[in-house]
């Protein structure tokens, strides 16, 4: 797997979500950005196993993404930030990025990986960014493939 590839998969996937009226649009990178337009869902750390198979046919990659939300009304901001942690809905970044795994027996990420699943939220807090202040949390996202290419 290609790793910044993936990555940028995972942000395309993300900007699927749809926030509510007069939130605006998802802003999604691959990497972590020096700075952000709320609310923001980007790709950072990752830890990677190799050898999950024999003949460096599987490798495991385990991402840590963050969504930070403008914290102009804390209810508010939670709210959202709820919205796209939730487990399902269309609001949900469960739900869009698990849309990139393609149909049963396609490959996920437009062909990037085997398989990738969303499988916790942690470290839901304040977060600062760029000398901004911002609600947030973070999904660990699971995905697997070839680890020759």
């Amino acid at each position: 797997m290609q790793i910044s590839d993936v990555r940028a998969a995972i942000a395309t996937a993300a900007s699927a979500v749809v926030l509510p009226d007069g939130i605006g649009k998802l802003t999604c990178t691959g990497y972590t950005p020096d700075s952000i337009v709320a609310p923001h869902f980007f790709v950072a750390e990752y830890t990677q196993d190799y050898d999950k198979a024999f003949g460096r046919s599987k490798d495991e990659l385990e991402f840590t993404s963050r969504v930070l939300v403008s914290r102009s009304d804390d209810q508010a901001s939670q709210r959202i930030l709820d919205a796209m942690l939730s487990g399902s809905g269309t609001a949900s970044l469960k739900v869009a990025i698990e849309a990139a795994r393609g149909a049963p027996g396609e490959y996920a990420l437009g062909g990037l990986a085997d398989d990738l699943h969303v499988t916790r939220v942690q470290g839901y807090r304040w977060y600062e960014h760029e000398g901004a202040q911002y609600v947030g949390a973070e999904l660990i996202i699971r995905v697997i493939g070839n680890g020759g290419t």
